[in-house]
Formats: structure tokens, sequence, C-alpha cells
């Protein structure tokens, strides 16, 4: 079941180990996440990674999709968005040059 990912904001940084943003979305008109990092791939392209809090030693993962077809969209839809809000040149997690257009 396809989902729908609307309000997509993208918050680029300054890049830290291959941080380069942070995306916030709304899921089916119900649901806002927020606070999702956009990593750089080693090999090129970005990733996705999801907000955890430290309790202790321990990292509690905040949300996650569970399944892989929903994963797969959020992020097709987020990279998708983010590449069109900023300027990539030879993007590699560090040296950027990204802004906002």
């Amino acid at each position: 079941m396809k989902q729908e990912i609307t309000e997509i904001n993208i918050t680029p940084i300054k890049p830290t180990n291959g941080l380069v943003a942070f995306a916030s979305f709304v899921l089916d008109n119900k649901l806002y996440l927020g606070s999702i990092g956009i990593m750089t791939r080693p090999n090129g392209g970005f990733r996705l990674i999801y907000p955890t809090r430290k309790i202790g030693a321990r990292d509690l993962n905040v949300f996650y999709p569970i399944s892989k077809e929903t994963g797969q969209e959020i992020e097709t839809a987020i990279i998708n968005h983010f590449e069109k809000v900023v300027k990539i040149k030879d993007y590699v997690g560090h040296d950027n040059n990204a802004t906002n257009k």
C-alpha cells in the first residue's frame, strides 16, 4: 500500500561525518515525522537515518519504518526533494556548497 508523503521540509547543515541535512514530512495526512538525518553514502548518493534517544548506555529508536517498502517510499520521496532544493556539486559529505534555492 503506497503511503502519502507530503509537506517534506529539508534543512541543510554544514556537513559533519557524512550528515548533510535533516528532513521532516507528514505521512498520510495523519502523522508528522521529523529529525530524520540525510547522510552521504561512501560510494555516492544518500541514505536516511532515523532519530534515536540515549537512555543510559542504550540507544533507543524513536521511530523508523517497519516495512522495507515503506522505508523505500520515504527515502525516495525525501532524497528526491533534497536533490531539488539544494545545489549538489560533487557532494561527498565534506567540502559541500549546498544551499537552498
